[in-house]
């Protein structure tokens, strides 16, 4: 009978202890046998490190002092995982819990395709798991500069991208592909540029639709802070910038979007905070 290939399982925290022991009590009931769990507290300055470290002495953690964004912080848990000789890495938000054959559906839709470089799971509100946050990933549209998370199967052509809130990454394609771009994503649309990449270097992605996982959804910043407007904007920016035929376009009207529906709502902060972080985003040279 064939091993059950490795997978590590990365878990990023910052600040959220409460939300990453929750993820890891779920995690214990897997039924997926041949993994490991590595916790990356991206520069907490609360005492998440010792909270985890008391709840789950099994998990290691590593620290990294600072706050390395997203994609800073997700890739020193992936150089990790890949020195350590893992065959898959689960990118895995801390404000997840898991059904018990999460894992083992994504390894089988891994396993049965060698083209497959990255799966998704289909993500339910943690609030409210009877309604579907995304089936996996979602489109790109570039006339509207928006996204639209998937909210249920479709064909593999019109999946863009996979969330990174829970995706199976194969070791093979990030060896090929390198791994998030955290010189130019600090936060948000950098799962999207990986799945962009992973597409153009001929590499499928795909959805494994026994794999559950309710998610929170933007624990890290909180729904609706000046904080995500400011790095969804950038990063939107920069996203556009380098992807559309025509950047001006998509930048223009997604951001203009986004600002009428702060005035709309009475919110200057967000209206400050998109508008900053556009143009950074602007001012970020490719």
């Amino acid at each position: 009978m064939k091993a059950e290939p490795t997978v590590y399982i990365i878990l990023l925290n910052w600040h959220g202890w409460r939300d990453t022991i929750a993820c890891l009590d779920s995690l214990a009931s897997l039924d997926y046998t041949n993994y490991r769990v590595l916790v990356v507290d991206n520069g907490s300055t609360d005492d998440s490190v010792a909270r985890i470290r008391a709840a789950h002495p099994e998990a290691p953690i590593i620290e990294t002092g600072r706050n390395l964004g997203f994609s800073g912080g997700c890739n020193v848990g992936v150089r990790h995982a890949l020195e350590e000789g893992t065959d898959y890495i689960w990118l895995l938000n801390n404000d997840t819990t898991v059904d018990f054959q999460a894992l083992s559906a994504m390894v089988a839709v891994a396993e049965a395709n060698p083209r497959v470089g990255a799966i998704g799971s289909v993500l339910y509100y943690l609030d409210n798991p009877k309604d579907i946050q995304a089936w996996g990933g979602g489109r790109v549209c570039f006339w509207s500069g928006r996204t639209r998370h998937h909210l249920g199967p479709v064909p593999g052509a019109r999946l863009h991208y996979l969330t990174a809130a829970s995706i199976l990454l194969r070791r093979r394609a990030l060896e090929e592909v390198g791994l998030l771009d955290e010189n130019t994503f600090f936060m948000y649309w950098e799962d999207t540029d990986f799945s962009f990449r992973l597409r153009k270097a001929g590499w499928r992605l795909a959805v494994a639709d026994q794999s559950i996982v309710l998610h929170r959804e933007h624990a890290a910043t909180g729904k609706g802070s000046p904080l995500l407007d400011y790095y969804f904007n950038e990063s939107a920016v920069r996203f556009f910038r380098r992807y559309a035929s025509i950047p001006a376009w998509p930048i223009s009207i997604g951001v203009l979007g986004r600002l009428a529906k702060r005035v709309l709502r009475g919110n200057l902060p967000g209206f400050v905070s998109t508008l900053r972080g556009t143009y950074a985003g602007i001012g970020k040279n490719e």
